[in-house]
């Protein structure tokens, strides 16, 4: 895979809408954008969590954003959607 974009600007203007906000309560999440295509290319290489390239930040910080969608339905309410 290159160093572009994971996901198209049309693609990322579908989904965006659907993530929940990234200021609440506490600390702020990293990009959506960023920690998105992380967990993208993490499945489409087939790789460990712990193999992402630095570029899209922690891994830690991709498998819990992955981790938290999946259990608040989040991940469901997209796919449905797309």
């Amino acid at each position: 895979m290159g160093r572009g974009p994971v996901l198209s600007d049309e693609v990322w203007a579908r989904i965006e809408p659907l993530l929940p906000a990234q200021y609440g309560n506490g600390r702020p999440f990293h990009d959506h954008r960023q920690v998105i295509e992380g967990i993208v290319f993490r499945y489409r290489c087939g790789i460990a969590w712990r193999d992402l390239p630095e570029r899209f930040g922690p891994w830690q910080t991709v498998w819990k954003r992955h981790h938290r969608f999946s259990t608040d339905g989040t991940w469901d309410e997209v796919l449905a959607i797309l």
